[in-house]
């Protein structure tokens, strides 16, 4: 028996990334324009890592809060004020590893080997692979597409729904598809969990990459006080934090002993420096946020205005999130694409087949970076589909 087929069924059957498979396999390449994942161009700002920088040197280097600091709780307490037009408590709100490890914890508080989690596909592909990890069941449930929208079926959800079903996954604004729920959706989606009597697990880390202005419609909008809801999210897209791996979740206070559990028994809480670089970008970085999301906009536009140009592609700007899901006449096997794509124009993409059931036929583009580096992808883009 070889070491590797001694290791845990679980483990062996976690899938490769396909995303990170195209980032390996032409990462460094000169000339290269990368938008097959899903981060910016900006390094962190100063007044983010001025902030922990301050607080490593002043040796908060030790054991700290297993539910986040103090200050972060109550920073983002505040932020929800602001932004989501509600007041919560402090006690609604758990600092975790990364948004990844928010959602880790959140289904393992969630399900039991054997229970199954219902989710809208294509998505990003973690959640699934964090529950068949975890010994659950990843049921998908395809969004419709038509004319370049997608749309979510509450009737295919339903129908996916059995007796060992204990919630929904919900992902909105959708990485990599740009569906935004309406809060009529959302609406729909709560009272069909609360019929079946399933949780909720909501993923709004693009809430405010909504291009319509304000933020994206959000459960807390729909949702009453009881709900068995839980939010997962991440200071990596906002604020260029993706390289922090810091994260929350958004739960009921009655949780809190087992997600503080869970957090010990895992990384045993966040280093207490980053935590006041998280802290600074809550307080102190609305405008930064703002300015993202106005180059995203403009960079959208880019984009999809030449792709659809080219009369070869459909799709349409998306409501939400940071992606473009490109549907490319002529192009049959996504990931064949996207290899041939970075051969042949540098532009980097992530290929539908990553995404799951819906995806095989589409390529991703995250366009949150330069205006003008975009301009080039594009101009690369449509003269490599002009030619297929």
């Amino acid at each position: 028996m070889s070491i590797v087929s001694s290791l845990s069924p679980r483990a062996l059957a976690a899938p490769e990334s396909g995303i990170v498979e195209l980032v390996n396999y032409a990462r460094g390449r000169e000339g290269l324009l990368p938008l097959w994942v899903g981060e910016g161009d900006l390094p962190t700002p100063e007044f983010i890592s001025r902030a922990a920088m301050d607080a490593l040197a002043a040796g908060e280097t030790f054991y700290t809060w297993q539910r986040g600091i103090p200050e972060l709780r109550q920073a983002l307490s505040d932020y929800y004020n602001r932004h989501f037009e509600i007041r919560l408590p402090v006690e609604h709100f758990y600092v975790t590893g990364s948004g990844m490890q928010a959602i880790q914890i959140a289904v393992q508080a969630l399900t039991s080997p054997g229970d199954e989690l219902v989710y809208l596909s294509p998505s990003w592909p973690n959640i699934a692979a964090a529950l068949e990890i975890a010994g659950a069941r990843s049921l998908s449930v395809e969004l419709q597409f038509e004319g370049g929208k997608w749309a979510v079926d509450l009737g295919r959800i339903e129908t996916a729904i059995t007796p060992k079903t204990k919630g929904i996954f919900i992902n909105t604004p959708s990485n990599p598809t740009g569906w935004t729920a309406t809060k009529q959706d959302l609406g729909d989606i709560l009272a069909l969990a609360r019929k079946h009597d399933l949780w909720i697990l909501a993923d709004e880390i693009y809430a405010r990459y909504y291009f319509a202005g304000g933020r994206a419609p959000s459960f807390l909008d729909v949702m009453d006080e009881g709900d068995k809801i839980i939010f997962v999210n991440s200071f990596s897209k906002n604020w260029s934090m993706t390289g922090w791996r810091v994260g929350w979740i958004v739960a009921p206070p009655e949780m809190g002993q087992v997600l503080e559990n869970l957090i010990q028994y895992s990384t045993s809480g966040v280093a207490q420096f980053m935590q006041k670089g998280a802290v600074a970008a809550l307080d102190q970085g609305d405008d930064f946020v703002a300015a993202n999301i106005a180059k995203a906009a403009r960079s959208r536009d880019i984009l999809c205005d030449a792709l659809i140009a080219t009369n070869r592609v459909e799709t349409l700007k998306p409501d939400g999130a940071i992606y473009a899901f490109l549907k490319i006449d002529g192009v049959a096997d996504s990931r064949k694409a996207a290899l041939d794509i970075v051969d042949k124009t540098g532009v980097g993409l992530a290929p539908g087949t990553a995404f799951g059931p819906g995806g095989e036929l589409f390529l991703r583009a995250c366009f949150l970076r330069d205006p003008t580096q975009v301009a080039v992808a594009a101009e690369r883009l449509c003269n490599y589909i002009l030619k297929l």
